[in-house]
């Protein structure tokens, strides 16, 4: 019989090697800002590189299917509360005040918060605290100077101009790495909503005519630069970031037990024009076609998930927060749009038949685009039906041959789910359009009665 202490020292060895196993993942969400699928070399790209991309894609699952919203603050307002705008878009450049976020969800579970990158929400100082995110450092919080040479962010409540050369992207993920370090012994949550490669496009460190001294006397950042020459180096540099932040899991040990995922926030900008699957690509951004919201999608997770992995699951922004929720080991909440792709990490399937977007930059009901669409087929709520694989452009509107046997089950899929949708939509209009109305008065100057008009 064992002695009382032998067996002491036992029973918490057993603990311990159960606390080790069940140690909770760390989660990496990174989201690059204006880059179609059509601009990654793991998609076919044959103009652009992006080997960092690439080899996390070969080292977990690469989504063939994968839409995000036509542009930049819906996409950001639906990946971070898991709800289709339908319910909770406002307008552009906001976060609705009451909306909970995935960063709540995960400080609820016990994690350890960051949002580095891109902001453009809204809320203050106080607002990244305020959507569960304890530390921070930002551009577009409360001001927008350059984003790239010589840089203004904000960090955890302050201010702070970087005129010495830095290149935003190279602060923010510094921050990342220093968050990372600092929490390597608990669970934690990065939220990466990446600056680059959103225009302007200019020359980057790595590019010969990389200027340190650009901008440095600049208040605030100038406009232009929407030329394509520096798109190439953009791209680069934005793959160049990711593979800082996953070589510094890897160097803290932390990769194995850390879920990365990539993806972007939008299409192309309009301005880019390339060369993809031997046609000619424009940028779709802003748009509700393909070139405006099909965007890489990968995931990783090497102690976890199979590498090499290629999927045709459809996946939206929705998906997300019921994702990083459920990995976390938290309860994914009532009332959430977007469906798990845990089940997808494990091997399996699962239930998602149909993506669904509801569309307006500016928060406008009544002229919003809203559709439903599949791996292949479209379905606006005006009744027009698409081949998205073979017409990207949507030039023939196939609604008269709906009863034709190739797409009618696909037909009558989207077009039951666009009405659920459409119905929900409705029952939502009037609260949210006295919503918009009522922030919109709040963000009007007050002027002054007595001041004579300017002619």
């Amino acid at each position: 019989m064992r002695s009382f202490p032998v067996l002491l020292l036992f029973v918490l060895n057993c603990c311990l090697v159960s606390a080790a196993e069940i140690k909770r993942p760390n989660i990496v969400l990174m989201m690059a800002d204006d880059i179609g699928y059509e601009c990654l070399s793991c998609y076919g790209s044959e103009l652009y590189s992006t080997p960092n991309i690439d080899k996390l894609a070969a080292s977990g699952i690469k989504f063939n299917h994968a839409h995000s919203q036509p542009i930049c603050t819906p996409s950001r307002v639906q990946i971070m509360t898991g709800i289709y705008n339908n319910r909770n878009y406002v307008k552009f450049g906001i976060l609705d005040p009451a909306a909970k976020t995935f960063g709540s969800y995960l400080q609820e579970a016990g994690y350890k918060t960051c949002i580095a990158g891109k902001w453009q929400l809204e809320g203050g100082f106080e607002g990244p605290v305020n959507f569960g995110f304890e530390k921070y450092c930002l551009w577009q919080l409360t001001r927008r100077p350059s984003r790239y040479p010589n840089p203004g962010l904000e960090i955890d409540g302050v201010s702070k101009d970087f005129k010495d050369g830095s290149f935003g992207p190279d602060v923010v993920v510094d921050y990342i790495q220093d968050f990372i370090t600092a929490n390597k012994d608990e669970p934690f949550f990065v939220y990466y909503p990446m600056i680059a490669p959103h225009w302007p496009f200019v020359p980057t460190p790595d590019h010969p005519d990389w200027d340190p001294r650009m901008w440095r006397d600049k208040k605030n950042e100038p406009g232009g630069y929407h030329e394509q020459t520096y798109w190439d180096a953009m791209v680069k540099y934005t793959d160049k970031m990711v593979g800082r932040v996953v070589d510094h899991l890897e160097k803290t040990g932390l990769r194995e037990n850390t879920l990365v995922i990539w993806t972007g926030d939008n299409g192309t900008y309009t301005g880019v024009k390339s060369v993809f699957q031997g046609a000619p690509y424009v940028g779709g951004k802003g748009s509700p076609k393909d070139s405006g919201t099909h965007v890489g999608f990968v995931m990783s997770q090497p102690g976890l998930v199979e590498g090499g992995q290629v999927s045709d699951e459809l996946v939206d922004f929705s998906d997300l927060l019921p994702t990083v929720v459920e990995t976390a080991g938290g309860t994914v909440p009532d009332g959430i749009d977007g469906k798990s792709l845990v089940p997808v990490l494990k091997g399996e399937s699962r239930d998602k038949d149909h993506i669904y977007c509801w569309y307006s930059r500016d928060g406008i009901r009544k002229t919003a685009s809203q559709h439903t669409r599949n791996q292949r087929y479209k379905l606006y709520s005006d009744g027009r039906l698409f081949d998205t694989v073979n017409d990207r452009q949507e030039k023939n509107n196939l609604a008269e041959q709906k009863d034709h046997d190739v797409f009618k089950s696909d037909y009558q899929v989207l077009k039951t789910a666009l009405d659920r949708h459409v119905a929900v939509t409705k029952a939502a209009d009037a609260a949210q359009s006295a919503k918009r109305e009522a922030m919109s008065r709040k963000a009007r100057p007050k002027t002054d009665k007595k001041k004579k008009k300017s002619v």
